[in-house]
């Protein structure tokens, strides 16, 4: 297992991150690591991703921070050049994880099926992102198609919520889940990096 993927085991929750103001990065990355999770996946769904995360892993040297979203090889340099340590995207591309394991940086690229699953079989992969989780079956659907592929874990991402995460983390396969319930947009909004915090103790509980 990539230490980066071990370290993700750990912690067991990935905050999922849309920054659309940059200078609020590293308040937000304090807010996480006061919770207990210094971790965070940043989309490429805003054009100031890059910045924020090269402000967030600035101010937090030991975070370890991702990027999400992430559609093409220049992002994926981008995301890089800016601090990123893995890269995340919603689907799979083979140009863009053959160009991630080229520039040797960890990628979880989305499946939903079980021939997504199978290319990213063929291209070495067994840790990927299983999105969009909820609208995708949910953990029924995970469970059935961990069952033939006992060697891929994943990571369930899309809806997933204090309401059904344990029931994704109980899932053997499952090594980590992604979520954006604590970093909700009206929190950021409004600075409110306390409720952040709690919402991040709270889930890790």
């Amino acid at each position: 297992m990539h230490p980066i993927f071990e370290k993700l085991a750990e912690l067991k929750i990935v905050p999922v991150i849309t920054l659309h103001d940059p200078t609020k990065a590293a308040a937000l990355g304090k807010a996480l690591c006061d919770g207990g999770l210094p971790c965070a996946e940043v989309t490429f769904r805003t054009p100031s991703a890059a910045e924020g995360i090269k402000a967030m892993t600035d101010a937090h040297p030991n975070m370890l921070v991702g990027a999400g979203t992430v559609l093409t090889p220049e992002q994926a340099d981008k995301a890089v050049a800016a601090g990123a340590k893995f890269i995340v995207a919603p689907g799979l591309n083979p140009e863009v994880v053959k160009y991630c394991q080229k520039i040797n940086i960890p990628m979880l690229p989305g499946v939903m099926t079980p021939s997504e699953i199978e290319q990213a079989l063929s291209l070495g992969l067994t840790y990927v992102k299983f999105f969009p989780a909820e609208s995708a079956g949910g953990a029924g659907m995970l469970r059935a198609l961990s069952a033939p592929y006992g060697a891929v874990k994943f990571m369930p991402t899309g809806g997933v919520t204090t309401a059904n995460l344990k029931d994704y983390l109980s899932i053997k396969s499952v090594f980590a889940c992604g979520g954006s319930w604590m970093v909700k947009e009206d929190l950021l909004k409004a600075d409110n990096y306390a409720e952040i915090t709690r919402l991040t103790r709270e889930a890790l509980q």
